[in-house]
């Protein structure tokens, strides 16, 4: 029976440094509101608005910006996103090697288009290349739909074009699991920094 695997990104493939990402704004940008945006799981206030499609991600620098020390650029802002992003685990890495010759494997993420690029580059340097390892991406800013709505997995399933039951997805948010669930998708919680291997050992 053909199955296919969506992998979320952050937390899953590539590791997520919230620390360092709050203390990169404070550094480079001076911006303190940071804290009120930035959330493991679910971005808020204009982090969250980039993340659903609704925001640019020119005007969230604009805004950031706004709050920040005098004479920061928008290349700043960029800087400081990069920070979340702690690059990806071998481990993890090997995992997803081993799968990609044997199933369809997809992306599916609440995400940006600041942080996407820098997302991407880190699967590459992981030996992941994204146009080669992965069929399509499933991005919350380009779809203007976010997890954990019925709606994105919705349309995830339609473009891979097997039934809900067939699709596996890994996700490290609780929330982001059950909402796939709820729509017949085989989804599966996975903790940051656990065997992904395990999770996956019955295919």
């Amino acid at each position: 029976m053909e199955k296919a695997i969506v992998f979320d990104i952050g937390g899953v493939l590539v590791q997520l440094d919230m620390p360092g990402c709050i203390e990169a704004f404070r550094r480079i940008l001076g911006f303190e509101r940071i804290t009120e945006l930035l959330d493991p799981w679910h971005q808020k206030g204009i982090y969250g608005e980039m993340e659903a499609g609704t925001l640019s991600a020119d005007e969230f620098r604009r805004q950031v910006l706004a709050d920040s020390r005098p004479g920061c650029v928008p290349g700043d802002v960029d800087q400081a996103m990069k920070c979340l992003l702690a690059g990806v685990d071998p481990r993890t890495a090997q995992v997803v090697k081993s799968l990609r010759n044997r199933y369809p494997l997809y992306l599916l993420s609440n995400n940006n288009p600041i942080s996407m690029p820098f997302c991407l580059q880190a699967l590459k340097d992981a030996g992941l290349d994204p146009e080669t390892t992965f069929k399509d991406q499933f991005i919350s800013c380009e779809m203007k739909m976010l997890k954990p709505s019925a709606q994105i997995y919705q349309e995830a399933v339609r473009r891979i074009g097997l039934p809900a039951k067939d699709v596996i997805f890994l996700d490290d948010n609780a929330a982001n699991v059950e909402g796939a669930r709820a729509v017949g998708i085989d989804a599966r919680y996975y903790q940051p920094g656990s065997d992904m291997a395990q999770l996956l050992s019955d295919l």
